[in-house]
């Protein structure tokens, strides 16, 4: 997949910016065109009917979060070069994966091979955080079939129920974030559980008794495996997956940290094209 950004005529869907440049890299320009060209491709792409009317206050956030986009993939090209890294290749991530990215990193890291080559860099000695692990189970490691989600905020969870949740198959409670485990452990099988925060996200979850041999979940229980948030082919049983499932997390989180750290110290953006976050821009309407 290469990355993206083709020279078009500028559009009139975004708000205009001084010398024709969406922000800086160090001191490098970054080209408005590139910005053009995504709104371009949109307008006339399969979701062209749910993108915000021309001109609007939603149109100029959506052009201010396509710059972001642009922008990280930008950065994170310069940094994985000057590192002497390849481009690298990949799947999608899952909704989750994506979540816990956040919306911009995502994007990024979907569209272009410089974002997953700097992800896989930086994360490469990340390890499972000490507060998210639980102490070893005592006595009788009881396993429970337990459908689960993560959700990015407390609504979200809230408007869930049982049929959105996935399964991780027969697994040890011990083996769960322990705020979830502590909740499960109060509940009767078959009650909703939930939401519960912890460092994560929001939890919803519901559990079943595990067969009596405390056999592994069949094949069409496992999960989706999204780059940097899967299964590692490296570990087998219930307990492996969760861990593997808590590392990719982790991953995640350290990759978030450190593209925040570099935005920071090495992009200029433009009046007009601000973070669709930032509270001082007119057109940020979200309200706590």
């Amino acid at each position: 997949m290469e990355s993206r950004g083709v020279t078009l005529e500028p559009t009139a869907t975004a708000p205009t910016t001084p010398g024709g440049v969406i922000g800086w890299i160090d001191d490098r320009p970054i080209p408005r065109e590139h910005l053009d060209r995504r709104l371009a491709d949109l307008r006339d792409g399969p979701l062209s009917a749910a993108l915000p009317v021309p001109g609007g206050s939603e149109d100029r956030q959506l052009a201010r979060w396509l710059t972001q986009v642009i922008l990280t993939e930008a950065l994170c090209e310069t940094a994985a070069r000057a590192l002497g890294l390849a481009p690298v290749e990949g799947a999608p991530l899952d909704r989750v994966a994506a979540v816990e990215l956040g919306s911009i990193n995502a994007a990024a890291y979907n569209g272009n091979p410089w974002v997953r080559a700097l992800f896989e860099h930086v994360t490469a000695t990340t390890e499972i955080p000490s507060e998210w692990r639980t102490l070893p189970a005592q006595g009788n490691a009881t396993r429970h079939i337990v459908r689960h989600r993560l959700f990015a905020d407390r609504a979200s969870a809230e408007r869930a129920g049982p049929d959105d949740l996935d399964s991780l198959g027969a697994v040890e409670l011990d083996s769960l974030p322990a705020a979830l485990a502590e909740a499960i452990r109060h509940q009767p099988h078959g009650t909703l559980v939930g939401p519960i925060k912890d460092a994560l996200g929001w939890h919803l979850a519901v559990t079943s008794p595990s067969h009596p041999s405390g056999a592994a979940p069949s094949p069409e229980q496992d999960t989706s495996r999204s780059p940097g948030s899967a299964d590692s082919p490296r570990h087998h049983g219930p307990t492996a997956r969760q861990a593997d499932r808590l590392l990719a997390a982790a991953r995640r989180r350290a990759f978030a940290r450190r593209l925040d750290e570099l935005r920071a110290e090495r992009i200029k953006l433009v009046p007009g094209l601000e973070h669709p976050g930032d509270p001082r821009q007119p057109d940020n309407h979200h309200k706590h």
